[in-house]
């Protein structure tokens, strides 16, 4: 009997109450409490907060007979009915201004006070939400547990609008500050969101805030590890893949998994697309992706002049992660919160972080997309270009290849145009990427950087460009630098391309093989 998935369900207790499964990440949680007081985590969208949240409110609320079976349940814990402040952000249009912030707000206490059956009073938001937890303190006779989610979706909503946007900056770091001054009534405090904004901004006045976004100890707290699938879905794992449950696995982590939270090497799925996935019986469709669209940091990269050819070659400091304010905004960091971007390595002795793409998944939808701000070609034009694309570079008919990616290159706009090489390079990765061709770039070697390198099933592909130079002298730059070797006795066939672009025509010119 299949597994009832949860799909789209972020309350613990409908989850637990009406059959669904749940991956019990209730160990996680009691180190969690039982280990800090005032916390916060910065996760993608989609992975998973909102029910952690929820979880941790039916923790407080002492609701034993939700946990019973999972591994909480057997560990030591007080069970007592703690008051819980729930405020969840995610509703609300702030592009509106302060107001609609305030109504909300306002709105989730008053509803928190009338549950409890305490007075609502106060003359700001701030000073309703502090006397509300004293009260609820006082009357209850346990201290108050808050967890507040989407903490910054007014923030991300406004950041367009510089003058809402600083008025709701204000706003909300004066009421996230009362959890400090009212520290003595709080049993626990969590706050989670996708992004972290600089304490110098909206956490200033919350300075015994400890950030677990890249502790180890919780990398995997959101999240589903490759052990958690093995063993919650092994029903739907054999009936998708038979008897070839290796190959499937196998490319189930590619698509799906590689998304990194600390210097520690264990990775995660996002469970959202892979729930998704199961739900359609093993249907490999980019979930997550479609179901939020990057504008917003396409048109960062645009403005920040990103080099999106080594994005998979980023470094960052741990300082990097928290540069995130209207006024300090880096978008290397603002790709990694968002779940673009990943940690896929560590260097001990530096402190650096390197990123590249999580998955399949996401390095081609974010190529797709990317694709359309470069290239500008219609999704109806893409079929017939991109089926005669993929086949003669898996069948290494190399005339027809570079044939096929000519209208790729016809529909880049004249004022987008550029004599820079690197302009064409991007195009030839980013119309292969969004195929979902392998396809890495700027690939450093010993004695120099090769500009292109391609896997298929039996070929490897070592390409060099020249923009201000002939084919001939690509390919002698492969050949001199044996660019090649590196790809010698994996089994493909190599075939070294050297490109030459017509500057004039905005295209590629001749191309020679060897």
């Amino acid at each position: 009997m299949s597994l009832k998935l949860p799909l789209g369900i972020q309350t613990f207790s409908e989850i637990r109450e009406d059959g669904y499964h749940y991956v019990d990440k209730t160990a996680r949680i009691h180190e969690l409490v039982t280990s800090t007081k005032v916390d916060f985590l910065s996760r993608p969208r989609r992975f998973g907060k909102s029910l952690l949240c929820s979880t941790l409110g039916a923790l407080f609320e002492g609701r034993r007979e939700l946990f019973k079976g999972l591994a909480i349940d057997s560990l030591p814990w007080e069970w007592k009915k703690h008051p819980v402040i729930r405020i969840d952000l995610n509703v609300g249009d702030y592009a509106k201004g302060v107001e609609e912030l305030y109504v909300i707000i306002n709105t989730i206490l008053e509803d928190c006070a009338k549950k409890y059956e305490i007075p609502f009073k106060g003359e700001t938001i701030s000073d309703r939400f502090m006397r509300l937890i004293h009260n609820l303190h006082n009357q209850c006779g346990e201290k108050v547990a808050v967890v507040i989610d989407e903490y910054d979706k007014p923030l991300l909503n406004t950041l367009d609008t510089k003058i809402v946007h600083e008025e709701i900056r204000n706003a909300l770091k004066a009421f996230y500050g009362v959890l400090k001054s009212s520290d003595e009534h709080l049993k626990f405090v969590f706050l989670t969101g996708v992004t972290k904004f600089s304490k110098v901004s909206i956490f200033s006045d919350l300075n015994n805030l400890t950030d677990l976004s890249l502790d180890p100890r919780y990398a995997d707290l959101c999240g589903i590890t490759q052990e958690e699938l093995e063993t919650n879905f092994k029903e739907e794992i054999n009936s998708i893949a038979g008897e070839d449950g290796s190959a499937y696995l196998a490319k189930l982590k590619r698509f799906y998994n590689g998304y990194r939270f600390s210097k520690d090497p264990l990775t995660v799925y996002n469970p959202f697309g892979l729930l998704h996935h199961f739900n359609a019986k093993g249907e490999f469709i980019p979930y997550w992706y479609e179901s939020g669209t990057p504008t917003f940091l396409i048109k960062l990269i645009k403005q920040q002049n990103i080099n999106v050819l080594n994005l998979e070659q980023k470094v960052l400091s741990y300082d990097d992660f928290r540069k995130f304010d209207v006024e300090n905004m880096d978008a290397v960091p603002v790709l990694y919160q968002s779940g673009y971007l990943t940690i896929t390595g560590y260097n001990e002795k530096r402190g650096t972080y390197n990123l590249g793409y999580p998955n399949d998944e996401v390095r081609t939808s974010f190529a797709s997309s990317l694709a359309d701000l470069y290239i500008h070609i219609k999704n109806d034009e893409k079929t017939p270009f991109v089926l005669k694309l993929i086949d003669s570079l898996e069948a290494g008919e190399v005339d027809d290849f570079v044939e096929a990616l000519r209208p790729f290159y016809n529909n880049i706009p004249y004022d987008e145009a550029s004599k820079v090489e690197s302009y064409y390079e991007l195009i030839f990765l980013l119309t292969l990427r969004m195929l979902g061709i392998y396809c890495e770039a700027q690939v450093h070697t010993a004695i120099g950087r090769i500009d292109a390198v391609l896997k298929v099933d039996d070929f490897v592909y070592v390409v060099e460009f020249k923009a201000n130079g002939t084919a001939e002298d690509a390919l002698a730059q492969i050949n001199d630098k044996n660019y090649a070797l590196s790809y010698e006795g994996q089994g493909k066939k190599i075939v070294k391309l050297g490109i030459e672009f017509d500057k004039e025509k905005r295209n590629i010119g001749r191309w020679v093989v060897g």
